[in-house]
Formats: C-alpha cells, sequence, structure tokens
C-alpha cells in the first residue's frame, strides 16, 4: 500500500511537494561548496580527512536526531568515527573496517539489551556514515587520489544537475511520488547520460587504461546508483516525519541532503578499485600537477 513501511512497520509519511524555490540561491551555494570540496580534495592529507571526518560526523549526527537517538550515543558514535577515519587516513582500511564493524555489533547489541530502537538505528547510522568515509579517505591516498576522488564526486553532482534539468525540461511520469514526488523517469535519464558522458571524457582526459564505452556505462549504472541513495535517504525522512534531515544550510537542507548519493556511490567506487590489479591500473594522467 502507497504510504506504508514495507514490511508493517512505521507509516511513511507523503513526501511534500516542495515549493520552487531560488534556483540562483541553490547555484551559488552549490557552487560555493563544490569549490570548496574541489579545493580540499586538491589538498589531500589531513585536511581531506578532516572534511570528509567533519562531514560523517554531521551526518551521523543528523541521522540520530532523526531517529530520536539519544545524546550520549551519538557522541560515542562520533568517536567511532573519529577512529575509523584515522586508521583509514594511516592507510589501514582493513583496521578502519574492522572498528568500524566491531563499534556497530556493539551498539546493536546494547540497543537490545536496552530495548530501544532509537538506539538500534544508530548501527545502521554507524555504516551510513563510516563506510563512505573509509571508501574516499582510502581512495584519495591511492597513486592519482585526485582524480578518482573527483570523478567519484563529480559522477554524483553530475547526476544531480541533469536529472534536475531532464526532470523540469521533459516532465512526465513519476518514479516513486509518496517518497520523492519531484523525481520523474525522464530525469532518471538524463542523469544517466550526463553521468556517462562525464565519467568517460574524464577517464579519457585523465589517461585511465580503461575503454570509453567501460566508461560509459560505469557512469551510466553509478548515476543510478546515486538516485537510489536519494530515494533511501527521501524513505527515511518521510519514515521519521521530517521535510529535511537537518538545518546546516538554510533553505537547503541539512548534510544527508547534501551526500546521500555520494555515499554509496563512494563505496561502491572504492570496492571496484579495491579489486584491481595494482599493476594494470595505472594512471597515465594529463595533469602532472594534480598526480
Amino acid at each position: 500500500m502507497a504510504g506504508s513501511e514495507p514490511g508493517g512497520g512505521a507509516p511513511l509519511v507523503p513526501a511534500p511537494v516542495k515549493k520552487p524555490g531560488s534556483l540562483f540561491s541553490r547555484i551559488v551555494v552549490g557552487l560555493f561548496l563544490a569549490a570548496v570540496a574541489i579545493a580540499d580534495i586538491w589538498w589531500g592529507g589531513p585536511a581531506f580527512t578532516l572534511m570528509i571526518a567533519a562531514g560523517v560526523g554531521i551526518v551521523l549526527w543528523e541521522w540520530g536526531a532523526m531517529h530520536q537517538t539519544p545524546v550520549a550515543w551519538r557522541i560515542s558514535g562520533l568517536a567511532v568515527l573519529a577512529a575509523v577515519s584515522l586508521f583509514a587516513h594511516l592507510d589501514q582500511p582493513l583496521t578502519a573496517l574492522a572498528v568500524l564493524g566491531c563499534a556497530i555489533l556493539l551498539f546493536l547489541l546494547l540497543s537490545m539489551l536496552v530495548r530501544m530502537p532509537g538506539k538500534r538505528w544508530l548501527s545502521t547510522g554507524l555504516a551510513y556514515a563510516g563506510l563512505p568515509a573509509i571508501a574516499l579517505i582510502w581512495l584519495r591516498a591511492q597513486p592519482d587520489g585526485f582524480a578518482l576522488v573527483m570523478w567519484t564526486m563529480a559522477l554524483v553532482w553530475a547526476t544531480d544537475i541533469f536529472a534536475y534539468f531532464a526532470g523540469r525540461a521533459i516532465g512526465g511520469p513519476k518514479i516513486w511520488i509518496a517518497v520523492s514526488p519531484n523525481k520523474t523517469w525522464a530525469g532518471l535519464v538524463g542523469g544517466m547520460l550526463g553521468a556517462g558522458l562525464f565519467s568517460a571524457l574524464f577517464g579519457l582526459y585523465r589517461g585511465w587504461p580503461i575503454s570509453f564505452v567501460l566508461l560509459l556505462l560505469m557512469g551510466m549504472a553509478l548515476a543510478v546508483v546515486a538516485q537510489a541513495g536519494d530515494f533511501f535517504e527521501s524513505w527515511l525522512k518521510r519514515r521519521a516525519g521530517v521535510k529535511d534531515s537537518g538545518r546546516i544550510l538554510a533553505g537547503h537542507g541539512g548534510m544527508m541532503d547534501r551526500v546521500d548519493g555520494l555515499v554509496p556511490v563512494a563505496c561502491l567506487v572504492a570496492l571496484w578499485f579495491g579489486l584491481q590489479p595494482p599493476a594494470e591500473f595505472v594512471a597515465l594522467s594529463r595533469l602532472e600537477m594534480f598526480a
């Protein structure tokens, strides 16, 4: 039944149709955030790790607030994310994953003992915030890490931008009105095409040893993943009965609203890159200043 949570859980709150906002304001804020992110990605090192750690920390805090998790539990979760980010920064991703996994199990066990669902959700929140943190910090430390992280983030940006304009220009049938009433199939296709073209052209420009067609298909597939992440976060908000995940940016929602598509994409890119034979993925960058 539309408007009910799958599995018979709490009913979903119908998604409010957003009023047309100031496009100029959104563009300005988006460009500012993109400029800050790109500068930090280029800088790398501790500055990049701190940016990621701060970002996922805000995500976890918003997640806890959304599920009414006690503040003390949220603070404990922040400590876990700090440790996880540090291990990832020290090029120990497996240790970071182990710490994160142990913390998730521990919080889940404790929440079951005290029988408070709000606390139980924190375990899922730790995975939601911790996994992309490890992925992005680890990717930045790899050869041509600047390009890898830029490709990952810009794929999501391209998806959002092309989906937005294609959806507005073409319109048509909606994908899932109860969760995200503004998302259309035309927007999804536009986002896929935009992300695919960006992926292929960026890889060609950097001289990556991957075919143009494969990069195109990868970009299109990751665009679908990004949109799925957007829908998941929208579902969480409807379930909790909130319009935005937070108020970190007036009129632009919270941190979760900004990175919902990046979360699953970063994890998949890190997994894919980690499975590549090191000797066969050598970035033949044409931008030596960013190598």
